[in-house]
C-alpha cells in the first residue's frame, strides 16, 4: 500500500514539473519559467534600464520600474541614493530589507557558518566562501591591463583605478579624491568596525579584518623563500627584501639606500640634526 502511495506521489510530482534543464536537470511546473532559468546558464539579459542601462535577465523586474512595486524600488534607489531602512543598533542605512537583514545578523552575533580551518564564524556564507581564499590562495579575479589577481571581485573593481587613474569621489571638505565613503571617516571619526573580542574599532573593515589576526594568531602570508609567515602582505613584502636585496628607498642627500622607508627616515635625521625624542629624566637638551 505505501508502495503505491509514493509511486502515486512521484507520478504527481512528474507530472507537476514536466519540463526539465538540460543543463543542470532542474525541473519546472512550466515552460516560461524553464526559460527564465536557463537565462542563468546563458547569461542572457534581455531587458535594460533607460536609467542606467542595467540589464535584467526578467522582464518582471524592469516592468517594476514603472509599477513602482518592490524590486523597482530598490534598483532605482541606486540612481536616488536613497536608504529607507536603518539598524536599530548602530543606526547604518540600507537601500534594500536584504542588505539590513544581513547587517542585523552582525549585532546578534548569528555566525552559523564556519571555517573549517581556522574555526572562524561567519553571519553569510558569502564571507565564509571569500574568507576561504585566504587559505586556498585562490584569487579568481583578474586584471587584464597587468595580470595581476584578487581574491574579491570588488578589490579588482578599485584597483582598476590605479589604471584608469579615475577617482570618480571628491570629498566636499577637502577636496580629496579617493574612496570617499572610507575618507570621510577621516574627518568624522566615525569608526564603524568593533573587534568583538577586545572592542577597539577602526574606519575600515580591511584594518579589522588585520587587526583580528592580533588574536587569532593568522598568519596567512608566507615567505616561499624561508617559509616565515606573517599577519599582513605588506609584511611580507618588506621581508622579502632581506632575500632580494631590494633597497628602494634612497637617501637624497648622500645616496644610501633602505630596505623600507621607516629606516630613512631615521637616517634623514643624521642630515638634518633632528631629535624628535626628549628624555623626562636628563636635562631637556638631551635629545635623541
Amino acid at each position: 500500500m505505501r508502495l503505491e502511495i509514493n509511486t502515486s506521489l512521484q507520478n504527481n510530482t512528474l507530472k507537476e514539473k514536466p519540463y526539465s534543464c538540460e543543463t543542470c536537470g532542474k525541473s519546472f511546473c512550466r515552460q516560461d519559467i524553464l526559460v527564465l532559468h536557463m537565462r542563468s546558464h546563458t547569461g542572457e539579459k534581455p531587458y535594460s534600464c533607460n536609467t542606467c542601462g542595467k540589464s535584467f535577465s526578467k522582464g518582471d523586474n524592469l516592468k517594476k520600474s514603472f509599477s513602482y512595486r518592490a524590486q523597482l524600488k530598490d534598483h532605482m534607489r541606486t540612481h536616488t541614493g536613497e536608504k529607507p531602512y536603518s539598524c536599530n543598533t548602530c543606526g547604518k542605512r540600507f537601500s534594500d530589507t536584504s542588505g539590513h537583514k544581513r547587517h542585523t545578523a552582525i549585532h546578534k552575533e548569528e555566525k552559523p557558518y564556519s571555517c573549517t580551518i581556522c574555526g572562524r564564524g561567519f553571519s553569510q556564507g558569502g564571507h565564509l566562501k571569500v574568507h576561504m581564499r585566504i587559505h586556498t590562495g585562490e584569487k579568481p579575479y583578474c586584471c587584464k591591463i597587468c595580470g595581476k589577481s584578487f581574491n574579491e571581485g570588488r578589490i579588482l573593481k578599485v584597483h582598476m583605478r590605479t589604471h584608469t587613474g579615475e577617482k570618480p569621489y571628491s570629498c566636499k571638505i577637502c577636496g580629496r579624491r579617493r574612496i570617499l565613503k572610507v575618507h570621510m571617516r577621516t574627518h568624522t571619526g566615525e569608526k564603524p568596525y568593533s573587534c568583538d573580542t577586545c572592542g577597539k574599532s577602526f574606519s575600515e573593515g580591511r584594518i579589522l579584518k588585520v587587526h583580528m589576526r592580533t588574536h587569532t594568531g593568522e598568519k596567512p602570508y608566507s615567505c616561499d623563500t624561508c617559509g616565515k609567515s606573517f599577519s599582513e602582505g605588506r609584511i611580507l613584502k618588506v621581508h622579502m627584501r632581506t632575500h632580494t636585496g631590494e633597497k628602494p628607498y634612497s637617501c637624497k642627500t648622500c645616496g644610501k639606500s633602505f630596505s623600507h622607508g621607516g629606516r630613512l627616515t631615521v637616517h634623514m635625521r643624521t642630515h638634518t640634526g633632528e631629535k624628535p625624542y626628549v628624555c623626562n629624566t636628563l636635562p631637556d637638551s638631551f635629545k635623541y
